[in-house]
């Protein structure tokens, strides 16, 4: 059995998507299920997260300095079996790569897994003040709760 590949997806791939990729990672078992992240925009390739987020992560007994930054591929599409967005306009972006429906399909904003149909964004923490980070911790930790139910069916 092929394990099943899930993407997720935000602009610069070091705030929001590697935490989402940590998070999920960290709730399950990595023989049956992939996780990684990368981002619409090539700002970040290369480069860790957001100190920040590596922070906000360890403090959850996460670590996700193994992560480097990329940018979303054409083939992503193909190889990924679920494609996670965490605001509209990523997720637009993450479909005009799409060239079928088929790929399509595979394109959610994260947080519809907890709000279905809302099209609730996770904010991008990194211009922001405060308990930015930590609020995207715990709407991404929701939200891969729900999302491990989904795919463990």
């Amino acid at each position: 059995m092929k394990p099943t590949k899930v993407l997720m997806v935000c602009l610069g791939n070091i705030c929001r998507s590697p935490l989402a990729e940590g998070i999920l990672k960290s709730k399950l078992d990595s023989k049956n299920i992939q996780v990684d992240s990368a981002g619409t925009g090539a700002y970040h390739v290369g480069n860790l997260p957001d100190s920040r987020s590596i922070q906000v992560a360890k403090k959850y007994g996460i670590d996700i300095t193994d992560q480097r930054a990329r940018k979303i591929q054409v083939s992503d599409l193909s190889t990924f079996d679920y494609i996670y967005a965490m605001d509209e306009s990523n997720y637009r972006n993450i479909l005009t790569l799409a060239s079928t429906e088929a790929e399509k399909a595979k394109v959610f904003m994260i947080m519809n897994e907890l709000h279905p149909g809302e099209d609730i964004s996770v904010p991008d923490p990194y211009y922001g003040e405060g308990n930015g980070f930590e609020n995207v911790y715990q709407m991404l930790d929701k939200a891969c709760e729900v999302i491990i139910q989904k795919i463990s069916q």
